[in-house]
């Protein structure tokens, strides 16, 4: 049987079941926080790594990569609650050819870290919106960022204060956290650093008729 959250619908929202989250970040639960919209985080269970894999080997780049995970995401957690809308993200960092992920471990946050030194790099932040196991809607939304040449008694002191969360994020910094601190110049809308990008989300469910017009 499958399996159904339910949740009285306030405001904007016109469905009777919760928007699912299908990822673990704080940054993009913070994001949706802000529109108010009722919805539960259910983590995707997906091999990312596989995924990647497969989809660098047919010649994909960021943006493919980005994407193909976000509605990986969403179909994996949509199979198990086809009544709800499902919601997709992932976000990859580049820059003259290097993609940069979630960093597996404190030394490969600080070699992407000294990657990105002193010049600019794009974010890459796919969504998807799924809904009865189907993708209904997928994109990537990109920003432009220009990080500073950072010292070494800085690095250390940036990785020391993280700890742990530093291997959260693609490229390995928060921009709403302490990374505020790595850049010069940052160029693109919020919600695409947070790594959700909200203005073709909401007009997507508004087409749907999930969210009042």
């Amino acid at each position: 049987m499958a399996a159904n959250l339910e949740r009285p619908a306030p405001g904007f929202w016109l469905e009777r079941h919760p928007l699912i989250l299908a990822s673990k970040s704080e940054g993009r639960r913070l994001a949706l926080e802000t529109t108010q919209i009722p919805f539960v985080v259910k983590p995707a269970d997906v091999d990312e790594r596989a995924i990647e894999a497969q989809l660098l080997a047919r010649g994909g780049g960021a943006d493919e990569v980005a994407a193909g995970l976000a509605e990986a995401k969403a179909l994996a957690v949509s199979a198990a609650f086809p009544y709800h809308y499902v919601l997709g993200a992932d976000q990859l960092a580049s820059r003259d050819g290097w993609l940069f992920g979630k960093p597996a471990d404190r030394e490969a946050a600080a070699e992407q870290l000294r990657r990105l030194f002193g010049g600019a790099h794009r974010l890459h932040s796919g969504y998807a919106l799924a809904k009865g196991g189907r993708v209904l809607e997928s994109g990537v939304c990109r920003a432009e960022l220009v990080m500073r040449v950072l010292s070494d008694v800085f690095l250390e002191a940036y990785l020391d204060r993280l700890g742990e969360t530093v291997l959260t994020s693609a490229g390995a910094y928060q921009v709403e956290g302490l990374g505020v601190h790595l850049f010069t110049q940052i160029e693109g809308d919020h919600w695409t650093i947070m790594g959700l990008p909200l203005l073709p989300i909401l007009p997507a469910l508004r087409r749907e008729g999930a969210l009042l017009g």
